[in-house]
C-alpha cells in the first residue's frame, strides 16, 4: 500500500512539472480547436509536423474532414489519421470507394477497406438524412447529446471518438478516453484496472472519475486530456 501512494505521488509531481513547462502550448492548441469551428482553416501533416493553415472548403466540409479524422484514428494512431486525412482530401465529399480506398492504401493506413467503407456510408448519410449541415446538427445543442448522436450515426466512432472530434472542433468538456488516458487513470490509482473495452455505462462511470480528477489537481480537464496524451507520446497533436 506505501509503495502505491509513493508511486502516485511521484507521477502526481512529474504531472504539475509537465503542466508547467507544457501550459502555454497546450492552451495554444485548444485555441486552434475553437478557431477551427468558425474559421476556413484546418491541419495539415507536413514534414512530420501539424500545421494550422487556411483552406478553400466550406465550413461543413471541414467540419466532416475532422469527423473523418477521428474515425481514421480509431484502433490506429494519431500520426495514421494525420497521414490518411490528408491523403483522402482531394477525393473526401465526392469521390467514390474506389478512389477513398486507394487514397488510404497510398498513406500506409492500416485499414483502408473497412475505413472506404465507413466513410462512404457516413457521407451519403449526411448528405441524404441532414443536408450535409453539420452546423446546424451541433449549434446550441448539449456537447452529451451531440456526442451520442454522432456515436450512433457514425459507423466505427463510439463514444470515445466522439468525443475527441468534438473536441477538436471547439466542444469542450468531454473525457476522450483512449488507451493512454485510461492507462494513466490506472496508474494514478483513479480506476482498479484497465478495461479490455467500454459500453456506454462504463465509459459514463470512468469519465466522471477523470472529470473529478482534472477538478483535484486543478488542470482544466482538455488542458488535461492534452497533457497526458503529451506525456505518453511526447508531442501535442489533436
Amino acid at each position: 500500500m506505501f509503495l502505491l501512494y509513493y508511486n502516485v505521488f511521484i507521477n502526481m509531481n512529474e504531472l504539475k512539472t509537465n503542466y508547467k513547462l507544457k501550459k502555454e502550448d497546450i492552451k495554444s492548441r485548444l485555441n486552434e480547436f475553437s478557431r477551427f469551428y468558425t474559421e476556413p482553416v484546418s491541419w495539415f501533416f507536413i514534414n512530420k509536423k501539424m500545421v494550422f493553415k487556411p483552406v478553400n472548403t466550406t465550413n461543413d466540409e471541414r467540419i466532416f474532414e475532422e469527423l473523418i479524422f477521428c474515425l481514421l484514428t480509431a484502433n490506429t494512431s494519431a500520426i495514421m489519421g494525420l497521414k490518411g486525412v490528408d491523403s483522402v482530401r482531394p477525393v473526401l465529399i465526392n469521390g467514390t470507394y474506389e478512389q477513398i480506398r486507394d487514397k488510404l492504401i497510398e498513406s500506409g493506413y492500416r485499414f483502408p477497406n473497412k475505413r472506404a467503407e465507413y466513410i462512404i456510408e457516413s457521407r451519403e448519410k449526411f448528405k441524404i438524412e441532414y443536408d450535409f449541415n453539420f452546423k446546424k446538427l451541433i449549434d446550441g445543442e448539449d456537447p452529451k447529446k451531440v456526442r451520442e448522436f454522432f456515436a450512433d450515426t457514425v459507423k466505427g466512432l463510439g463514444y470515445k471518438e466522439s468525443s475527441h472530434f468534438l473536441r477538436n472542433i471547439g466542444v469542450f468538456g468531454l473525457a476522450i478516453l483512449d488507451k493512454h488516458i485510461i492507462r494513466t487513470m490506472h496508474e494514478y490509482g483513479l480506476i482498479n484496472e484497465v478495461p479490455k473495452s467500454l459500453n456506454k455505462k462504463r465509459y459514463l462511470e470512468i469519465e466522471q472519475k477523470y472529470i473529478k480528477f482534472a477538478d483535484s489537481v486543478g488542470i482544466d480537464m482538455d488542458q488535461l486530456d492534452l497533457l497526458l496524451w503529451s506525456m505518453k507520446n511526447g508531442r501535442i497533436l489533436k
